[in-house]
């Protein structure tokens, strides 16, 4: 990946999970251990935990973890609660290259050796409950040229020659982007379909979203939304790179320098 480095590709990475009870089948932390989907829709709305307060569901696993990470050198840069019951997210970046597949490596590493003091374990499943949204790991990706760094280039133009390429190349692509993720792309608790690109403005249930801010500034950077939470981020940031730089106008993947990153 190293003829990519002048391109300087900046990765900001929203890294969604759950924390769940230490038993066989999947029981959120906090106290709705057993009660039905729809009575908690009923008492709280259809996204009742999302930017929520209170600690019932993990607050001090996620800010311990966000504290650790801070420590270590980790360039985190946020933490919320999830749409989901006992569902969190933290975001690692902005990152340069390949050291931002490195940091969220040491970051989940992070989580799970916290979560594990305290009883309770880290679930990247992409779609551990049917009914409510899943977890991804949104991935925001710009270039030099797409936040307008770059003479005679407009970024905005280069944003979307990167999404012309990464439709083409999306049917290699995703399956790069994490295992039973599948289960997650439904279209529906918005996502998009995994097996269909699309892409819009200000978009939640398209596979690449173009933020606000960027089209009416005409540069910046744009949001991958296919990868699942348990994407391997080597293959993930690899592959926009490559589809983006690279081999976005053939028609398959060079999956065996996709696995070739330490020089990138």
């Amino acid at each position: 990946m190293e003829q990519h480095h002048n391109a300087k590709p900046w990765f900001g990475i929203e890294q969604e999970y759950f924390l769940r009870k230490q038993r066989r089948h999947f029981v959120p932390m906090g106290p709705y251990e057993h009660v039905p989907l729809s009575l908690i829709v009923k008492e709280h709305g259809e996204q009742p935990f999302y930017c929520r307060m209170g600690d019932e569901h993990g607050r001090l696993i996620a800010e311990h973890h966000m504290c650790a990470c801070l420590t270590a050198g980790i360039s985190i840069s946020g933490i919320n609660a999830e749409v989901s019951v006992s569902q969190w997210e933290y975001q690692v970046g902005i990152v340069e290259g390949i050291a931002a597949a490195d940091q969220l490596v040491v970051s989940r590493y992070l989580l799970e050796r916290i979560a594990e003091s305290a009883g309770v374990v880290v679930d990247f499943n992409p779609k551990p409950m049917s009914g409510w949204n899943g977890s991804g790991c949104h991935t925001n990706y710009s270039t030099s040229k797409t936040r307008g760094e770059v003479q005679n280039v407009k970024g905005l133009d280069e944003i979307k020659n990167h999404i012309s390429k990464l439709e083409n190349m999306h049917k290699d692509a995703i399956s790069l982007y994490g295992k039973e993720n599948e289960k997650r792309m439904t279209g529906e608790n918005e996502t998009a379909v995994y097996d269909v690109f699309s892409s819009g403005v200000g978009t939640r249930h398209t596979s690449v979203r173009i933020g606000e801010e960027t089209n009416r500034l005409g540069k910046g950077y744009y949001e991958d939304r296919r990868p699942a939470s348990n994407m391997d981020p080597y293959l993930v940031l690899g592959s926009l790179v490559d589809c983006t730089e690279g081999y976005g106008n053939s028609t398959k993947l060079k999956s065996d320098e996709l696995t070739m990153l330490s020089d990138f």
